[in-house]
C-alpha cells in the first residue's frame, strides 16, 4: 500500500470517527431540558411515574427514578426539587426560556458542565 492510500485511509477513518461520534452526542444532549425529545431511558411506564412525581412534587419518587443516573441527580435534591419540578412544567408549555433560567439557576444548563469541573466525566 503506497503512501497516498494510507492518507487516505486515515483521513477517511477520522471523519467518520468524528461523524458517528457527533451523531451519539447530538443525541445525549438532545434531551436535556426539551421534553419533546426522548432521553434514552424513555419507557411509557417511567415517562408516567415521572410525570406523576413533577405534578405531586414528589422528590423521592423522582429520585427513585433516575436510579442516581446524570448529573441533573446530582445537582436537584429535595430542598431545590420544587423548582426543578416547576422548570419541567414551563418547558412543557413551551416556555423554554423560562425554563431554562431556572435550570440555569440551578447549575443545570452548563455546556458539558463547565464551570462545575465535571466536563468530559472528569472529577466524578
Amino acid at each position: 500500500m503506497n503512501k497516498m492510500n494510507k492518507k487516505i485511509i486515515f483521513a477517511s477513518s477520522l471523519v467518520l470517527t468524528l461523524i458517528v461520534g457527533g451523531v451519539y452526542a447530538s443525541r445525549a444532549w438532545a434531551y436535556r431540558g426539551n421534553p419533546t425529545i426522548q432521553g434514552p431511558n424513555y419507557s411509557a411506564e417511567r415517562h408516567e411515574a415521572m410525570e406523576r412525581a413533577f405534578e405531586t412534587n414528589n422528590y423521592e419518587a423522582w429520585k427513585t427514578q433516575m436510579g442516581g443516573r446524570g448529573r441533573v441527580s446530582e445537582v436537584v435534591n429535595k430542598d431545590n426539587f420544587a423548582e426543578f419540578a416547576k422548570a419541567h412544567q414551563l418547558a412543557e408549555a413551551g416556555r423554554l426560556d423560562e425554563a431554562n433560567a431556572i435550570r440555569t439557576k440551578l447549575g443545570l444548563n452548563l455546556q458539558s458542565g463547565s464551570g462545575q469541573g465535571r466536563g468530559m466525566g472528569r472529577n466524578r
